[in-house]
């Protein structure tokens, strides 16, 4: 059977690191080469691992334990994951979360009913802090049925590419499995963007003409907790994909949308910065008053009725925006 390298990408995980390696451990497909790759943790995240794999490693193919001598950030922690994978498909995993029994099975079960699939997604259950069945808070739902969603089954790539334009559409990173060598093949993570990993993959995956498949079965356990590295405290009204950095937008999205598009998008990151403030995020009435007031009275494109036909036009969808 074809191997597979799971990268466990840990950075001071020390909390969960042993239930994410286990469920490694525990999966029914046994072709399974890990890797855990760590961004220079500051707590006994690194010993902890290394006292499990002495006691485990003879449950995969080949275990490797790789850990930088400084922080580098999300993609280039990845990046030399995958640069020491040796499977033909590769699945990455926080070392917070965990990877349901039969996630590998089910992932290489469905890659061999259709053959050209490269990248794969699939549902994911979401808990709070412990996984219990009293935590979960949600399971994502089968967007391929959705004639409106990025996933939906007949949507093809250059489709997605342009949604992805607008905004990140995908809210199940957590369950990608990809084809090495065209993850390889696409540059793998981008690491000027050392806390934006995912984004700019499916943006140069669906450019380059690989759709992203989905998969209607839960694979992953996703856990939203205080000390998780993208968690900042705070709970903003305003669509997070606006807070994304100018300078990611200058290279990846900018320079490919109409201009009308491209101003409406700068418009929403003027209002984004608006909603970083912490007086303002503390006042929720105002925050949402204010908001109304910005995205609708005071919208400049409101009423501009030839974009709103150039969006419906060029990207098949109506509903990017707030």
């Amino acid at each position: 059977m074809p191997v597979v390298s799971v990268i466990v990408v840990t950075y001071n995980s020390s909390p969960f690191i042993i239930e994410t390696l286990s469920s490694v451990s525990n999966q029914t497909w046994k072709e399974i080469e890990l890797i855990i790759t760590d961004d220079f943790s500051s707590d006994d995240t690194v010993d902890i691992c290394r006292r499990w794999l002495n006691q485990n490693s003879h449950f995969f193919v080949k275990a490797t334990l790789l850990h930088s001598g400084i922080n580098t950030g999300v993609s280039a922690n990845a990046n030399r994951g995958l640069k020491a994978a040796q499977g033909d498909w590769v699945k990455f995993l926080g070392g917070d979360d965990t990877l349901k029994p039969g996630c590998i099975e089910e992932n290489m079960f469905w890659i061999a009913s259709y053959p050209e699939i490269r990248a794969l997604f699939s549902r994911i259950d979401i808990y709070s802090n412990i996984f219990e069945a009293h935590t979960l808070l949600e399971t994502t739902k089968n967007d391929s049925l959705d004639p409106k969603s990025i996933m939906n089954s007949g949507r093809s790539a250059y489709s997605q590419y342009k949604m992805l334009l607008v905004a990140d559409r995908i809210h199940y990173t957590p369950s990608v499995f990809l084809h090495r060598e065209t993850l390889n093949s696409v540059g793998g993570f981008d690491e000027r963007f050392k806390m934006i990993e995912d984004y700019p993959l499916w943006l140069n995956l669906t450019k380059n003409g690989h759709k992203l498949h989905f998969m209607d079965t839960v694979t992953v356990n996703y856990r939203q907790h205080s000390k998780a590295i993208n968690n900042t405290g705070r709970s903003y009204l305003i669509n997070p994909n606006y807070f994304i950095s100018e300078a990611f937008r200058k290279v990846y999205t900018y320079p490919y949308l109409p201009l009308d598009i491209k101003l409406y998008q700068k418009y929403y990151w003027v209002v984004s910065q608006i909603f970083r403030w912490d007086w303002l995020n503390r006042n929720r009435k105002l925050n949402r008053v204010l908001l109304n007031v910005l995205t609708s009275y005071l919208n400049p494109f409101k009423y501009y009725t030839y974009f709103n036909k150039k969006i419906h036009k060029e990207l098949k969808y109506s509903e990017y925006y707030m």
